[in-house]
């Protein structure tokens, strides 16, 4: 006659060494997402030579704007220098000029930025806008230098008495600088959002993952023979 084996229940002093804790289904997946959007120095060299290049660009708004932008004329009777039209709306068309042009130049540069790093990230981001910045300064100023001078005395005297001559170029509404690096960032954006590289989904947990754990997250032990 056999006598049936009851196998000892565990022991409450047991320490719990063979109980394991469930494994985290995706650990390996999100450390490698997080190794890919790590920064690296070629991004860093990627955002200064954005910088530099969106900077040089600035030039180019400079001049398109002392070219497009209407002239305010001046004149002078020999004593004093007076407006030739003091009805012009040349001063106003002078900042909405560059606005538009900034504004265009922005939205030209985040697109160059997006077609050579589609991947984007935090330095390029950076490197856009502080050029952008940086090239609304270098266009302003360029403007200036190659505008007429802004020595009205002397454009007055040369022009000659009742000779209407050019006023210097003029920025009255210091906003429009904020147009570049403005445009370029929204648009920049847009394209990274629409068309930029997506973020591989998160990985689900297996249907059965949990099932068989006790209250505090730890596999049963087995039963002893």
């Amino acid at each position: 006659m056999t006598e049936a084996v009851t196998p000892p229940s565990p022991s409450p002093s047991d320490p719990p060494s063979e109980a394991l804790p469930p494994e985290k289904p995706g650990g390996s997946s999100a450390d490698s997402a997080s190794a890919e959007n790590a920064i690296t120095p070629a991004d860093i060299r990627d955002g200064a030579a954005v910088a530099l290049l969106v900077g040089v660009a600035g030039v180019l708004l400079g001049a398109l704007w002392v070219w497009l932008a209407p002239r305010v004329q001046y004149v002078s009777n020999g004593e004093a220098v007076f407006l030739r039209n003091t009805e012009s709306e040349g001063r106003i068309g002078s900042d909405g000029t560059f606005l538009l042009l900034s504004a265009g130049l922005g939205a030209l540069s985040a697109v160059a930025v997006f077609l050579w790093r589609r991947r984007g990230g935090v330095p390029l981001v950076i490197g856009l806008g502080v050029g952008s910045v940086f090239a609304a300064l270098v266009g302003w100023r360029v403007g200036l230098w190659l505008g007429p001078t802004s020595d009205l005395a002397v454009a007055a005297g040369k022009a000659g008495r009742g000779v209407p001559f050019d006023a210097p170029m003029q920025l009255l509404a210091y906003g429009a600088l904020l147009g570049w690096p403005m445009v370029a960032m929204l648009v920049h954006l847009g394209l990274t959002a629409v068309w930029g590289p997506k973020d591989p989904p998160a990985p689900e947990a297996e249907p059965w993952a949990g099932a068989y754990t006790t209250p505090d997250g730890l596999l049963p032990r087995p039963p002893q023979d």
